[in-house]
């Protein structure tokens, strides 16, 4: 006796509406007969707008997806593009997708249409690029370390040099100034090989129980005096059903200040700066061994000048910085920290402007102990 129950169509209605890809059914004259919830978002238009026009009409500035689509109808055959296709909604927000257009057969061999299906790729190659953005930075780390400390060496001894000879000037106030600048400019490179040591070598975590609501309303709270001069305010959606992390609440606390730091000094001034936390529902890390574990995604947000790809692109670069007087350390630093937590960092162009930055940290359960 067969048991399998055969699904209604209110069944595989359901099914589709929701699916996060894009589905778009079209009959044989390229009439849309079906638009997913999906698709709706993606393209921006509503089933209403959609069912009942043709594909092409629709879609005329999108040559690819209207060429894969046409080739099924006309050749009944499946055809995929997963890199190439730049989807542009009403609202001017470019997405890439990856699709693919497959032939509708009826039970009778004959083809009635075809099948459009569309996945965004946005988010994966934001994480794909975060993740060369890491590795690059293991790399840089690691040469920077033995510069660090090749330099760190002879530095002490000028600095000693310059100490002693400024004890021997003490009669000489114009000789002391230059030897004082000496002392000044050898404490200033010091500082700097102490970041580069902390990028390439930083302390073992101390791992214990980070609530990272409390976190940011902690810095938030500690800081929100020193943007009130120039009336920035801070705007926390911070969702109270996240439990713990398994974290370094030290560096943990250095790595937002950080982020806030810089949202706060590119922010113009009465505006303000949004700080959310949420679960990501889209994605899951995989660790070998162990079951996929859930993301927790902080983002800020700010209204300053934003950033270009091609900056985007250099912003974890050692001593690379849009800001005058900055080291360019700072982020390849939270870049390592959010790496050594198993985590991802990235920065998003806004199409309001701005910058938006995004920390994706593991959502590891936090255990009884605690590694020193």
């Amino acid at each position: 006796m067969n048991t399998r129950r055969r699904l209604a169509l209110d069944d595989y209605v359901a099914i589709i509406d929701n699916i996060d890809d894009a589905v778009i059914a079209v009959n044989q004259s390229g009439t849309i007969i079906l638009f997913n919830p999906a698709a709706q978002n993606f393209t921006g238009m509503s089933e209403k707008q959609a069912l009942g026009k043709s594909f092409f009409n629709c879609f005329r500035n999108q040559d690819s997806l209207c060429d894969l689509t046409r080739t099924a109808l006309d050749q009944g055959r499946s055809l995929s593009d997963h890199e190439a296709v730049i989807l542009e909604s009403s609202g001017h927000r470019k997405r890439q997708v990856g699709v693919s257009a497959s032939p509708i057969f009826s039970s009778s061999a004959s083809q009635q249409g075809a099948i459009v299906i569309m996945h965004d790729l946005t988010q994966v190659r934001s994480l794909e690029e975060a993740v060369r953005h890491a590795d690059r930075l293991t790399m840089v780390g690691t040469m920077a370390a033995g510069l660090a400390h090749e330099i760190k060496n002879p530095l002490g001894g000028i600095k000693g040099s310059a100490q002693l000879l400024q004890m021997e000037l003490d009669e000489n106030p114009e000789l002391q100034e230059y030897t004082g600048l000496i002392i000044r400019e050898t404490e200033r490179i010091n500082r700097i090989i102490e970041e580069l040591l902390d990028l390439s070598a930083p302390r073992r975590n101390r791992l214990e129980s980070v609530n990272v609501n409390r976190l940011i309303d902690e810095i938030v709270t500690l800081h929100r005096q020193h943007v009130a001069a120039r009336a920035i305010q801070f705007k926390l959606l911070l969702d109270p059903s996240i439990p713990p992390l398994r974290g370094d609440s030290d560096l943990l606390n250095r790595l937002f200040l950080n982020l806030l730091k810089n949202a706060w000094e590119a922010s113009p001034n009465n505006t303000e700066i949004t700080i959310e936390t949420k679960i990501d529902a889209e994605y899951y890390l995989s660790v070998e061994g162990s079951r996929p574990t859930q993301l927790v995604q902080i983002r800020i947000s700010d209204h300053g000048p934003g950033l270009s790809r091609a900056e985007i692109e250099q912003v974890f670069t050692p001593f690379y910085t849009t800001k005058d007087g900055g080291s360019g350390l700072g982020l390849p630093i939270c870049q390592k920290i959010v790496t050594d937590h198993g985590g991802l960092l990235r920065f998003n162009e806004r199409s309001g402007g701005g910058t938006m930055v995004t920390v994706s940290l593991p959502l590891m359960r936090p255990d009884c102990t605690t590694e020193e």
